[in-house]
């Protein structure tokens, strides 16, 4: 604020907060559309992994219904790998068989070591899962860290802004200092607008994948050992040939 401005604020005080971001110096403007802009993104990730983590949920679900109905796992993966973008087990089924049929494709001899090769490709896929899934929960950690800070700097500089103003004019009245006091405090409560949801979104979240790994692990386990089996059964029957 300029001492004309100071002046003015000190006849009409300025209650509105609106009009406490237009009357805000132009640095302290920009701190608060920057942090706004931050919370806008935030809630759309927030939706978004609201609704990826549901369609998740749902897809696991509906996948384990089928798999464990007692179909064939030959016509369940003819069915999955013709789908485009199979996620979660479905996408865990898809490459552990497809590294089955090569096995099947190529020399017998590759039945040796074939478990260790199907947990490996389950492990790439649901590391491949979890970095979907885990895909811009950063971005809200660095807002719930950085956004107090960033509205405290704005704060700091529209104080100082402020008494540099009061200096100025030489009017030392409350009802002088007073606007421009709290035309930079809103910096901060805009800040904390911003870290608040995004602090408690990304811990949230974070509980949610990893209860996702963990979902996807044990379908993985589960999985190998069915697989383990029918090796075990190939490889005694090339013994007894």
């Amino acid at each position: 604020m300029n001492p004309a401005d100071v002046a003015a604020a000190a006849a009409t005080p300025e209650t509105s907060i609106f009009e406490m971001f237009w009357s805000a110096h132009i640095v302290v403007k920009a701190v608060m559309l920057g942090l706004l802009l931050a919370s806008l993104w935030c809630w759309t990730i927030i939706f978004d992994k609201t609704r990826l983590f549901r369609k998740f949920k749902n897809e696991m679900e509906n996948f384990e219904q089928i798999f464990w109905s007692g179909q064939s796992l030959e016509e369940l993966y003819t069915s999955l790998s013709a789908q485009p973008n199979n996620s979660g087990a479905a996408a865990l089924f898809v490459a552990a068989m497809r590294e089955w049929k090569r096995s099947f494709q190529q020399a017998a001899g590759s039945f040796r070591g074939l478990h260790a090769r199907i947990d490996k490709v389950l492990d790439v896929s649901i590391a491949r899962e979890v970095e979907r899934l885990e895909s811009n929960l950063l971005v809200l950690a660095t807002i719930a860290s950085a956004g107090p800070f960033i509205g405290l700097f704005g704060t700091v500089f529209g104080i100082m802004n402020s008494f540099q103003s009061i200096a100025a004019s030489k009017n030392t009245s409350l009802a002088v200092v007073a606007p421009g006091i709290a035309e930079a405090l809103l910096a901060t409560a805009i800040g904390l607008f911003a870290a608040i949801p995004a602090l408690i979104a990304y811990n949230k979240l974070q509980g949610d994948v990893a209860k996702a790994q963990a979902r996807l692990e044990s379908f993985a386990d589960e999985f190998s050992s069915i697989l383990s089996r029918q090796i075990d059964h190939h490889l005694s029957v090339e013994k007894v040939s």
